[in-house]
């Protein structure tokens, strides 16, 4: 058995005079929920058809499970790949149960499994229902079903939150968490990056086509060296005494709101609390703030190409 579920080797993709994957080195370990974001046109959907085997490189391997992506091992590893696709295409006259009858019969998994699978996505209850009655939601809960059956050790979701509520976006990422633990890899890509931030083992981010940067959410904070922010409550009449004290250590507080911003490096953070600690008894609170996910995707895709919606 390969060490990592995904192995890329300098893998590019071009569409005419446009590259939409350019030399993509990338490694995915077993079990592992692994995020991929970037802008729109970044290359991410492009990569998803990489790995899948629905288009060829134009330069470079894949190996999914240790086999190389079209080769001749490769149709046993796909029985073994779910797919969701970003844009779930259903048909309206079949149930719910019915849809997961015939793609169960397309991956040759067993049929039993179909009720399974709906109740595990939460639609148990509209298991006979047509799906032309389905909500956005619901269709989106349905394609993750089908993604599940067969038991798949390897799961590619595309944007698999669109269109859910808050609680059903928990769940979702609940039953990421259990498939985790069975070994599962889960490679995902989202727009809403405040959801990934805590949920998400490592990612890379793409720009322009190739990876701007991959590793856990911390890792990546520390590699492009953003500022923490600290907000600090004053007692009243403290401010004065507090802005002094900030400053002998070396900061340089902002009075905004009736509290004091403080933007410093991450090496610094201790320091910065060793310069309050004396005068705690002044503070109503202080909350520090880690830069999002979003400040590090923008960090790391600033300026990007104005023609990069050519890309996939």
């Amino acid at each position: 058995m390969a060490s990592n579920a995904i192995e890329l080797d300098a893998v590019s993709k071009s569409f005419g005079g446009v590259r939409a994957v350019d030399g993509v080195t990338l490694a995915v370990e077993r079990g592992e929920i692994f995020g991929l974001i970037g802008p729109n046109g970044a290359g991410k959907s492009t990569l998803f058809k990489l790995m899948l085997g629905l288009i060829a490189p134009s330069a470079g391997s894949i190996r999914i499970d240790g086999e190389r992506v079209g080769g001749a091992g490769f149709r046993a590893v796909r029985r073994r790949v779910g797919y969701l696709p970003e844009n779930v295409v259903l048909w309206d006259n079949l149930s719910g149960l019915e849809t997961l009858r015939f793609f169960a019969a397309l991956k040759r998994a067993d049929a039993r499994a179909c009720a399974d699978a709906l109740a595990r996505v939460g639609l148990a209850e509209a298991a006979h229902r047509r799906v032309r009655g389905y909500s956005k939601g619901m269709r989106q809960r349905l394609g993750f079903a089908q993604a599940l059956l067969g038991e798949p050790a390897l799961l590619f979701l595309d944007e698999p939150t669109s269109g859910l509520d808050p609680q059903s976006r928990r769940d979702f990422y609940a039953a990421l968490r259990a498939l985790r633990e069975t070994g599962v890899t889960v490679v995902l890509t989202s727009h809403v990056l405040a959801e990934m931030q805590e949920r998400v083992d490592r990612l890379a981010i793409m720009r322009q086509g190739a990876l701007a940067a991959v590793g856990s959410v911390a890792a990546l904070r520390q590699g492009i060296g953003l500022a923490l922010r600290a907000e600090i409550a004053p007692h009243e009449d403290s401010a004065a005494t507090l802005v002094d004290a900030l400053a002998r250590g070396g900061f340089e507080p902002i009075r905004a709101e009736g509290r004091l911003r403080v933007e410093c490096a991450r090496e610094r953070k201790m320091a910065l609390l060793a310069a309050l600690a004396p005068l705690l008894d002044r503070v109503r609170d202080i909350e520090i703030r880690e830069p999002s996910l979003e400040d590090v995707f923008a960090g790391y895709t600033a300026e990007d190409d104005p023609q990069a919606g050519a890309r996939g």
